[in-house]
């Protein structure tokens, strides 16, 4: 018996499993990578939404409040890369004229859009580049806080 032995056959299992593992890897570090941004949105978006409605219910006056609310959404989008006005957003919304009165509701909303990396924007109309991120906090104002005074009102300055 004589075994035949096929030539130039000799390495090429290194060759496929590297051809292979390359196939295999690149998409898997990109799905990685696209919920790993993912997941910082929806930090950013809740944490925008927490600490803007406290810092809105917390403001001295109905005046500062709407900035103190801003600038805290800001911090929190901010520490997760989401600081361009473009992506990220805030809104809020309160029942009553004027907003700080005991026990108001105070509704914030944030949306932050995750732009998928490598995706180029011409793609836009065939393949979604962008993934939009919601959260909504609502706050109340403590219920043993003075309220606010309007110009009208006796006392106010």
């Amino acid at each position: 018996m004589t075994s035949t032995r096929l030539q130039g056959d000799g390495g090429t299992a290194l060759v496929e499993f590297c051809l292979l593992s390359v196939l295999m890897l690149v998409p898997l570090v990109y799905l990685v990578a696209v919920l790993g941004r993912v997941q910082a949105a929806a930090f950013a978006a809740q944490t925008a939404a927490r600490e803007a409605g406290r810092a809105f219910v917390t403001a001295p006056d109905d005046d500062s409040s709407g900035r103190f609310a801003e600038a805290a959404a800001a911090i929190a989008f901010d520490d997760q890369g989401f600081g361009d006005p473009g992506t990220a957003t805030l809104q809020l919304a309160c029942p009553s004229t004027p907003c700080l009165v005991p026990d108001a509701r105070i509704e914030a909303r944030t949306r932050v859009l995750v732009l998928l990396p490598g995706v180029p924007a011409v793609l836009d109309r065939v393949v979604p580049t962008r993934i939009e991120v919601t959260a909504r906090q609502v706050v109340t104002v403590d219920r043993f806080r003075p309220a606010t005074l309007l110009p009208s009102q006796p006392g106010a300055s």
